[in-house]
């Protein structure tokens, strides 16, 4: 029996070393499910995930890049089915992670004609995608395939490979030795690559002549802590954190400041303040008003991404390279610093930094201060635990109240900030690692918006898992939190309950109800307790937590015009205000009162 170019199709993506693509089926791809079909039977398959929709299947992808260094995969029937994929694969795209996308498509032989479900993907993928094509003959697909997978690998960026239906049924065939055809093959290794010497000269220059230097790293310095390390002890610096480079050191490091922005950690902020040297090292963190004033600082930055050099901050030497690399090359020609100052006050203030925020978790609240959630989890959780976060309001607790330790892991949407990512992205790094335990911090409203329906894929699959825990934690605090106090801080605005209101739903109860572990909390002092029970159980749990939707998710450093739209908000009578934590309310108050800080 001839083979087919699904067959084929199948064959060269195991070839590239896929072993698990997500997807959900459709009529338009039938032909690449039956090859997969074809290969599993033959004992040579690629394991194949079924997702509740596939938004989810894309966010899954995304997220095994993440966690593993290597492609992800994800597949849809053509039309809405391939639609539906674009969120997920714009999380991939603006987090630099590669993603290779696998879509359906009407007939050949329909293009062209309205023909049901058609739609021109080449042009729908055209801005989330690296590389994007449509195959017109079978022949075609050996080069699209390779093309692809090695632009995904080596742009860190998404690939689309659309594969008409009728395409996948016809009988491969080999490029001819004939002009008009193409022959490429699989293959693809990453390049070290380091900058001239006298740039990098001209870097430890700066570098060296700094008095108050400081680091900001992001995903970029995945792979290089070590060398992060020894440059800070180096310079004497403090190093702070884009959130999607959270897990790259650990909080206990004393020079550690934690992260940094809108959900970042007034360390941070006085690091950015106070330094008149910058070393930015892969990182496109967007919030300039967070970094030093332009002119503050001499500054310096490496990234293995050419367009993403003096992006953020007027850089003097930009440094193209990747960050091991680059930084090995650089430590010989960097000085140690016997002043000790600094760093010596950049561990003082984290030392501070972390009672206060012991201090703010442990504060009444009603009925559960949610800060205090993700503080007691913090100490329980193994050294090789991965937490994923979803955006809103919980996002700020994971991102200054989780301390990770050593040889943790943890993500979500950064770029993107996407609703709906934490629950497929926990489900991604089980799959990538089920032996380890993973927890995703989730609102209410993302788990209604999508998260909940995945609980049915955990519940489908966890039995596969070699450690079944899975805890999916849920904030319910029945408000959409972080725009609620984005609209009261930002614009001053009260309250708007048509828009804010989320209906409750018993989230544990209906874990419970799909044969999984559910465990309710509305007492703070039972939280312990249920985290202790969460990581010891048999099974994935929902651990839903009754929270206070008026513990304010306050940045760093409150602005005197958001302290002032603050104020202004409660006197239009938000009817919420008089349940805001006196401790947290009183620190944007304090800010327009007489004797508060200078403004910096």
């Amino acid at each position: 029996m001839a083979q087919m170019t699904s067959d084929f199709f199948v064959e060269r993506l195991k070839a590239w070393g896929v072993t698990r693509i997500y997807g959900y089926p459709g009529d338009g791809i039938n032909g690449v499910l039956g090859a997969l079909q074809r290969a599993e039977k033959a004992g040579d398959g690629i394991e194949f995930i079924q997702v509740r929709h596939e938004e989810m299947a894309a966010f899954m992808a995304c997220a095994h890049a993440k966690f593993t260094g290597e492609p992800g995969v994800c597949l849809s029937t053509g039309g809405p089915g391939a639609t539906h994929l674009l969120t997920g694969l714009y999380d991939a795209r603006m987090d630099h992670m590669p993603v290779i996308a696998i879509a359906g498509q009407a007939e050949a032989t329909a293009r062209g004609s309205n023909y049901q479900q058609e739609i021109n993907l080449d042009r729908v993928f055209s801005d989330v995608a690296s590389f994007v094509q449509e195959a017109a003959t079978p022949s075609q697909v050996r080069h699209l395939v390779d093309r692809g997978v090695r632009i995904a690998k080596a742009n860190n960026g998404v690939t689309v490979l659309i594969l008409p239906k009728d395409i996948q049924d016809e009988e491969w065939q080999e490029p001819q030795h004939a002009h008009g055809f193409t022959h490429s093959g699989p293959g693809y290794q990453r390049p070290q690559v380091i900058p001239y010497q006298y740039d990098l000269q001209r870097a430890a220059d700066i570098l060296n002549e700094g008095k108050k230097v400081a680091i900001l790293i992001g995903a970029g310095a995945r792979d290089a802590a070590v060398e992060v390390v020894q440059v800070a002890n180096l310079l004497g610096a403090g190093v702070a954190k884009a959130l999607l480079g959270k897990d790259i050191l650990p909080d206990d490091a004393p020079f550690v400041t934690g992260c940094i922005g809108l959900l970042g950690t007034e360390p941070s902020w006085d690091l950015m303040q106070e330094c008149d040297t910058l070393l930015m090292i892969g990182t496109g963190f967007p919030w300039t008003e967070f970094l030093p004033k332009e002119g503050q600082a001499r500054a310096v930055q490496i990234d293995i991404d050419a367009s993403m050099l003096g992006l953020r901050y007027p850089t003097e030497v930009n440094l193209h390279g990747d960050a091991v690399s680059t930084l090995q090359a650089l430590l010989p020609l960097l000085q140690h610093k016997d002043d000790r100052a600094w760093q010596e006050k950049i561990a003082v203030s984290v030392q501070a930094w972390w009672e206060k925020m012991e201090e703010r978790a442990m504060a009444k609240a009603n009925p559960v201060n949610p800060q205090r959630v993700v503080w007691e989890m913090s100490p329980l959780l193994p050294d090789n635990a991965i937490v994923t976060s979803d955006s809103g309001s919980c996002a700020n607790w994971y991102a200054r109240d989780f301390k990770i330790k050593q040889g943790q892991r943890s993500s979500l949407s950064g770029g993107l900030a996407c609703m709906g990512a934490a629950v497929p992205y926990a489900i991604a790094a089980k799959f990538a690692f089920p032996e380890k335990p993973v927890v995703a911090l989730v609102g209410d409203g993302a788990m209604q918006m999508n998260n909940l329906a995945e609980l049915i894929t955990i519940q489908k699959y966890w039995q596969r898992w070699s450690d079944p825990r899975l805890i999916v934690c849920v904030f319910n605090n029945g408000d959409l939190n972080q725009v609620t106090w984005e609209q009261r801080v930002m614009e001053g605005n009260p309250r708007f309950e048509a828009t804010q209101d989320v209906p409750d739903v018993p989230y544990a109860k209906f874990a419970e109800s799909i044969g999984l572990k559910g465990i309710f909390i509305d007492d703070p002092d039972k939280l312990h307790e249920a985290w202790t029970e969460a990581l010891s159980a048999d099974r994935p749990v929902v651990l839903e937590v009754k929270t206070d939707p008026e513990v304010a998710p306050l940045p760093p450093h409150i602005t005197f015009e958001q302290a002032k739209a603050f104020m202004s908000l409660m006197a239009k009578g938000d009817r919420s205000t008089g349940k805001v934590i006196a401790d947290t309310a009183s620190q944007i108050i304090n800010t327009v009162l007489p004797g508060h800080k200078t403004q910096k």
